[in-house]
């Protein structure tokens, strides 16, 4: 490898993990903002209010427009899964 090209290939690698790191350090930010939400949302999937949100939707009682994703089993589900899944990978990657 010439002298021009390595320099070239070096400072590629070095914007690359540049943006990678900042990319993550923000998404650090936002997780530890979130992850207290992300416990609080879990406690309101296992609860009676939940429960009755849930029935309440099913019966046609809430107002047709209202966003209710959160009542919908998968998608809290699915979401906890992820989070316990990354939860776990950020574990491994700070033990490494």
């Amino acid at each position: 490898m010439e002298q021009i090209e390595r320099i070239q290939y070096y400072e590629e690698i070095l914007d690359e993990a540049n943006k990678a790191v900042s990319d993550l350090s923000k998404a650090i930010e936002q997780y530890e903002i979130v992850k207290e939400k992300i416990v609080e949302l879990e406690a309101y999937y296992g609860s009676n209010t939940w429960i009755r949100d849930y029935e309440d939707d099913e019966a046609g009682t809430l107002p047709a427009d209202l966003k209710r994703g959160v009542l919908s089993q998968d998608a809290v589900y699915d979401m906890l899964t992820k989070y316990d899944i990354l939860s776990a990978e950020l574990r491994k990657l700070a033990n490494k």
